[in-house]
């Protein structure tokens, strides 16, 4: 979840758009009270935060955040008018994990908060998954179906991790574009196809595993070892 402090209805149901289409739950407030309201219901994985609110300025709200046990993990990116250089050093010295000045792409949004999502969560120190005959290694980057090692390009690799990883879910092709290959790619949802069958030859029979939905996209069964 996201939360989307910022006063312009307009500029807000955008943010709260483009992050649901780029795969993201998203929620918006017009000010601090009805954020804060949020806050103790549910706490968001990220913030995004405008600095000119009414009431309650998003440097006070910040101030508060990092205050408290509770929320001072929780990364916040500074939305600040163009020209503010002093909001934008003191958002980043009470501990804003990053900024944008308006106004900003919601491409450029979207690519900042998956950078900070992806620098704030805690690194991967390894794990072993498994689905059926299919062992999958996060810490050596190593895959094996029925006992033998297979090889696989990267994003063969991402792809069979992300599915490993939420056995049954169903994700479209746009969804495994936007994990996979991230907001530097603007080729077509065909490469996705182009990949999974190259991944399901590699894994032999274990590539039965992963399945298509038809008019929608791909899931992995949710086989357990």
């Amino acid at each position: 979840m996201i939360y989307c402090v910022e006063d312009d209805k307009g500029v807000r149901d955008l943010m709260i758009y483009a992050l649901g289409t780029a795969g993201f739950e998203a929620a918006g407030f017009g000010d601090g009270t009805d954020f804060f309201r949020a806050m103790e219901a549910e706490l968001p994985e990220l913030i995004m935060l405008d600095i000119m609110l009414p009431g309650e300025d998003g440097i006070a709200i910040l101030e508060r955040l990092k205050k408290q046990a509770a929320t001072a993990q929780i990364p916040v990116i500074m939305a600040t008018a163009k020209g503010t250089e002093y909001d934008k050093v003191i958002g980043l010295d009470l501990g804003a994990d990053d900024y944008l000045t308006k106004p900003f792409g919601m491409l450029e949004m979207v690519s900042r908060v998956r950078a900070v999502l992806r620098r704030s969560r805690p690194r991967d120190e390894g794990r072993v998954l498994r689905a059926g005959c299919l062992e999958l290694n996060t810490e050596e980057h190593m895959v094996s179906a029925e006992g033998e090692r297979i090889t696989l390009t990267l994003k063969e690799y991402e792809l069979l991790r992300l599915f490993m990883e939420h056995p049954g879910r169903v994700f479209t092709r746009s969804q495994l574009l936007e994990s996979v290959w991230e907001s530097d790619y603007t080729g077509e949802t065909r490469t996705v196809d182009v990949h999974i069958a190259s991944l399901r030859g590699k894994l032999g029979i274990c590539g039965d595993y992963i399945e298509t939905v038809r008019g929608v996209g791909y899931r992995m069964e949710g086989r357990s070892s």
